[in-house]
């Protein structure tokens, strides 16, 4: 999918569905369940609105989601740890100490750890999904052979 790019105008859920390729139920349900931020002014009744930035972020949940194929619940546990990482480079933006940084740096490794596991995860169901396909063509294969012969 190519990214949607907009102004800087607000947009309505339809105008965000229609532009990501998916529905408002699924942009409501993933504000719901944490994949998107709540917006607070819709507590309050009002409609929400949209920004540039949450149109890339469904995007991005999009492409990871049907990608990796993952479950929503190992989307959000991918997502959060990418924002953790995103908060822990702002931090290490805004400091020289080293002991920080150190810190920083270990805490990162950790996020890192739970995004390469659910990933490899992913690629191992992937893996033995091709190797019980590919044993079934060898079987039809020599079946084939055999009728031919």
């Amino acid at each position: 999918m190519t990214p949607a790019v907009v102004s800087d105008k607000l947009l309505r859920i339809g105008e965000v569905a229609s532009l990501t390729g998916t529905t408002p139920r699924t942009i409501r349900y993933y504000e719901e369940i944490g994949l998107l931020p709540a917006a607070d002014d819709r507590l309050h009744g009002k409609r929400r609105l949209y920004t540039q930035a949450d149109v890339e972020r469904l995007e991005e949940l999009i492409r990871l989601r049907d990608l990796l194929g993952l479950s929503l619940d190992d989307l959000k546990r991918l997502v959060e740890a990418e924002s953790a990482r995103a908060g822990l480079r702002e931090r290490w933006q805004h400091t020289d100490d080293v002991d920080e940084q150190v810190a920083i740096l270990r805490e990162s490794l950790g996020h890192i750890a739970e995004q390469l596991r659910l990933v490899r995860a992913r690629r191992a169901e992937l893996e033995r999904l091709e190797s019980e396909l590919a044993s079934k063509q060898r079987r039809v294969r020599s079946l084939l052979r055999s009728r031919e012969g």
